[in-house]
C-alpha cells in the first residue's frame, strides 16, 4: 500500500508542477488572440465558445495597425547573443581549463582567488556598470551599436562560463589528460583531443546559461542603445502604453520565449554527466 501512495503523491506532484509551470503560457496564448474587449470582459480560455478570437494582436507585432515591427529587433538579438555567448564560451572553456589544471600563484593570490574573482563579476549591481560601460563604448564610439552591445555581453556572460565549465573540467579524472600525454599529446592537444568532447555535457549547459542570461537582458540593451539597434526586450516594453495592450504583450511574449524553449528541448538530450563512463582505462 506504501508504495502505491507514495506513486499516487508522485505523480500528483508531478501534474501540479506542471499545470504551475505550463499556465501561464496556456494564459499567454490564449490573451494574444483576443481583443480589448475579450481582455476585459473577464477571464475566458476557450476560443470560439467563449471569446471571438482575433490575430489584431499578432498583427500589432509586424507592424500592422500602428504597431511595431518585432523582426529587426528579433534579429539584432539573435546576433548580439549568439555572438557574444560563442566567444564567452571559447574563452570562458580555455580559462576554466587552465584554472582546474594549472596551479597560479601572484603574491596571495592563488587558483581560488581567480574563480571567485570571475563569479563576483555576477555579484555587482548591473546599474554599478552602468556609467563605466556607457563612457567605454562612448569613447571607442560603439554606443547604439551591436558590437558595443556584443563587448558588453561577453563581459557579463564570460564569468558564467568559467563558473560552469571549471566545475565540469574539476569532474573530468586528470588521468585522461596524463594517458593523453602519455601517447604524445601536448597538455593543450590533450584539452582539444581528449578532454573537450568529454565535457561536451558542460559546454551544451554553459551555452544554455549563456543564451537565456544574454537573451533576456533589458537593462543593457536599454541603456546603451538608441535607435540604431534595439533588443527584443526593449520592443517588447515600448508596445506598452497608456492602455496596456494585454493581447499583444502576451503574444510578444510567446515570441521571446519560444526560441529558449526550443534550444532546451533540443540540448536535453546532452545534459548527462555520463559522457565519461569507460573513458579511463
Amino acid at each position: 500500500m506504501k508504495p502505491k501512495l507514495y506513486t499516487l503523491l508522485k505523480y500528483a506532484a508531478i501534474v501540479l508542477w506542471s499545470a504551475f509551470v505550463v499556465a501561464p503560457f496556456l494564459w499567454a496564448a490564449t490573451t494574444s488572440f483576443k481583443t480589448s474587449a475579450g481582455v476585459t470582459g473577464g477571464p475566458t480560455y476557450l476560443p470560439w465558445l467563449q471569446y471571438q478570437p482575433s490575430l489584431d494582436g499578432w498583427r500589432h507585432l509586424f507592424g500592422a495597425t500602428g504597431g511595431i515591427d518585432i523582426v529587426g529587433p528579433y534579429l539584432d538579438s539573435a546576433i548580439v547573443t549568439l555572438s557574444a555567448s560563442a566567444i564567452s564560451i571559447v574563452l570562458g572553456t580555455l580559462a576554466a581549463y587552465g584554472l582546474s589544471r594549472f596551479s597560479y600563484r601572484a603574491g596571495f593570490v592563488r587558483n581560488g582567488d581567480l574563480v571567485f574573482f570571475f563569479i563576483s563579476q555576477r555579484i555587482m549591481p548591473p546599474i554599478v556598470l552602468a556609467i563605466p560601460f556607457f563612457l567605454m563604448l562612448q569613447f571607442l564610439q560603439l554606443l547604439d551599436t551591436k558590437l558595443g552591445l556584443i563587448l558588453v555581453y561577453i563581459a557579463l556572460l564570460l564569468p558564467i562560463a568559467v563558473w560552469v565549465m571549471i566545475d565540469f573540467f574539476n569532474n573530468v579524472p586528470r588521468a585522461i589528460d596524463e594517458m593523453a600525454m602519455l601517447d604524445g599529446c601536448t597538455p593543450l592537444g590533450a584539452f582539444f583531443r581528449v578532454v573537450l568532447p568529454n565535457s561536451l555535457p558542460g559546454i551544451i549547459v554553459a551555452t544554455l546559461f549563456c543564451i537565456i542570461f544574454g537573451w533576456n537582458d533589458f537593462f543593457f540593451a536599454f541603456t546603451l542603445t538608441f535607435t540604431d539597434t534595439q533588443l527584443l526586450p526593449v520592443a517588447v516594453v515600448a508596445l506598452n502604453s497608456s492602455v496596456t495592450p494585454w493581447w499583444s504583450l502576451s503574444a510578444s511574449a510567446l515570441v521571446s520565449v519560444a526560441p529558449l524553449v526550443a534550444i532546451a528541448f533540443w540540448v536535453e538530450g546532452f545534459l548527462s554527466r555520463g559522457t565519461l563512463a569507460g573513458a579511463v582505462r
